[in-house]
């Protein structure tokens, strides 16, 4: 396992926290962040309250950085691997797949850079191609854009959350405080 995943899960697992069951949040009951319905789609079937860190560390590196193949993104950028590790995990791996492929589609130089993406909220070769052209072209400050662009998609995101549902307005400090940089 690489430093860097091991880093990121566990700091994840340390901004969610133990047991939560608050009923204006829309993953209900969760336990490190793994809301109920993800730890059953993983096999587990006991109380939440009795859901391990090692258990929920090992559903993140399954259900979260490997489906987002953030071994291969690390490769190319751990800060881009780990802001999509934290995307992931607080709205879904499909949309930060999708943040990603958005990105590198509007800075691909009209596709003269490298192909358009499909936005399809997989992380498949054609992405991964995209993402080492765009590092190659852009390089140390492409990263930095790149990281930004992603970050202000989450954070552009929260805010239309809790514009749609008045009760998402509880969370949005944490969200920033937490995962907005």
């Amino acid at each position: 396992m690489s430093a860097l995943k091991n880093s990121v899960l566990e700091n994840i697992l340390k901004v969610e926290g133990g047991y939560v069951n608050d009923p204006s949040d829309s993953g209900g009951e969760t336990n490190f962040g793994i809301t109920k319905r993800v730890a059953m789609s993983y096999g587990y079937t006991g109380d939440m309250k009795r859901l391990t860190k090692d258990q929920a560390f090992e559903i993140y590196a399954k259900l979260y950085w490997h489906k987002l193949r953030l071994d291969d993104i690390e490769k190319l950028s751990e800060k881009v691997a780990e802001e999509l590790a934290d995307t992931g995990v607080n709205m879904g791996t499909r949309r930060a797949a999708r943040f990603l492929q958005r990105s590198l589609n509007v800075l691909n130089n009209k596709a003269q850079s490298y192909a358009d993406l499909t936005v399809d909220g997989q992380i498949g070769n054609a992405t991964i191609r995209a993402l080492k052209s765009y590092f190659l072209i852009r390089g140390v400050e492409g990263e930095k854009v790149l990281f930004r662009m992603l970050n202000a998609l989450q954070g552009a995101f929260y805010v239309t959350l809790a514009e749609r549902r008045e009760k998402d307005e509880k969370f949005v400090y944490g969200w920033y405080a937490n995962r907005v940089m």
